[in-house]
């Protein structure tokens, strides 16, 4: 009996120290490259790509066209929650790849923006100057097909359930279209350029300043889109916004090559 007390005593001390070695592991890592980079210099890279791949983008409009259907405040909160998640969800993945060497994952960051900024660039160049308006028309007939369906599911419903079903379903109004605006933003948003360029700048700057400066730039579009996308989209020259955007992004991958992956 006392040796088996004996191999629990010397064993639990080599046990015991396992959980704060990787606890530590972990805080280390996590310090290490969540920290990387400045904050301010992510937070401005992050909030001016937002702004110049969003402004006329799907999303834009569809934020702008629900609103002028449905309360602002409720289609505002269902696209920025979606945009958020996003945001947050592909600085994770470029948080998470810098397991790979630093010099790396900075210069295929510096290849891939040139590459943005090219196509951008070349877009721009041949886009038709009315590029915006078809983009929208072509939204708002998404939107109609996809209310028509909604609209003829519920009738059918209402008739069948009765009176006391249709109290219900006004109860659920806000709830409808706040999913509404959230899915088709995060469906719209999903591999879209705003998207794979927080994942690269996450992957070689500070991966809080590139969430909260995408937020914000998120939050800034849709809130424009909210208030007087109608408005808005019928002034801007998605052409002109492409053109900026090819810009900015040549911008950073010449200033990457500039500075070096430092430390």
């Amino acid at each position: 009996m006392s040796g088996i007390m004996d191999i629990a005593t010397t064993s639990a001390p080599g046990a015991s120290t396992v959980a704060p070695e990787v606890g530590n592991w972990l805080t280390n890592f996590f310090i290490q490259h969540a920290s990387q980079g400045s904050f301010w210099q992510g937070f401005l890279a992050s909030l001016s790509v937002v702004i110049v791949s969003e402004l006329g983008d799907k999303t834009f409009f569809i934020a702008a066209i629900m609103a002028m259907k449905h309360p602002r405040i409720i289609v505002f909160a269902g696209a920025i929650s979606a945009l958020v998640f996003m945001t947050v969800l592909s600085a994770g993945f470029g948080w998470i790849a810098t397991v790979i060497p630093r010099v790396y994952t900075f210069y295929i960051s510096a290849v891939l923006f040139a590459i943005f900024g090219v196509k951008m660039l070349y877009d721009g160049w041949k886009m038709d100057p009315n590029e915006g308006q078809e983009e929208l028309q072509e939204v708002q007939i998404e939107l109609k097909r996809r209310e028509e369906r909604e609209d003829k599911e519920e009738s059918e419903e209402m008739l069948e359930q009765g009176r006391a079903e249709r109290k219900r379903r006004k109860r659920n109004d806000v709830l409808k279209v706040l999913l509404q605006a959230a899915s088709l933003t995060f469906l719209a948003e999903w591999g879209d350029r705003s998207q794979v360029a927080t994942v690269v700048l996450a992957t070689t700057e500070n991966a809080v300043g590139v969430v909260v400066g995408g937020s914000l730039g998120h939050s800034l579009c849709t809130g424009l889109a909210v208030i007087g996308g109608r408005l808005i989209a019928s002034k801007i020259s998605v052409r002109t916004v492409t053109i900026i955007g090819g810009i900015v992004f040549l911008f950073f991958a010449a200033s990457a090559l500039v500075m070096g992956p430092g430390e």
